[in-house]
């Protein structure tokens, strides 16, 4: 399992031309689910999304995370980032994990997400999206599971 987060002023998905989420301060999520991803892969990556570390503190160190700051969480599905990348010139998905699981996995993964975050929203997974950002620093990150 695979999380890009990027730290955002604010952020928004749209799905045919209409808003489907919509987060101010926080992060922004893009999550990749591998075949062998399970519930408690998803469990230990929400803990680390929650938690990790990206907002500044009073001397502008990065020691807050979301949790501290009370911030938003916008989640978008991208099967892409659980592409295999190392040879070639061109991507291979073997490792990603097939759509009607995924979508269980996922569903799964926003609902747990929204239990300790109300702030939480969520691209249409499988959806042709559009997604938008005001990325803060810039700073992005890659968390793995």
């Amino acid at each position: 399992m695979k999380a890009l987060i990027q730290r955002v002023s604010s952020s928004q998905v749209e799905v045919g031309g209409m808003v489907v989420g919509k987060i101010d301060k926080g992060l922004l999520v893009f999550l990749g689910l591998e075949k062998k991803d399970r519930e408690l892969d998803a469990d230990k990556m929400i803990k680390k999304v929650l938690s990790y570390r990206v907002f500044p503190d009073e001397n502008q160190k990065m020691n807050l995370s979301l949790n501290d700051i009370e911030g938003d969480v916008l989640l978008v599905s991208q099967f892409t980032l659980a592409a295999d990348t190392k040879n070639g010139t061109r991507a291979g998905f073997s490792t990603a994990m097939p759509p009607n699981e995924a979508e269980n996995l996922y569903n799964y993964f926003v609902e747990k997400t929204r239990s300790f975050n109300p702030k939480t929203e969520c691209g249409i997974f499988g959806a042709d999206m559009s997604v938008s950002l005001i990325n803060d620093g810039p700073v992005t990150f890659l968390l793995e599971v």
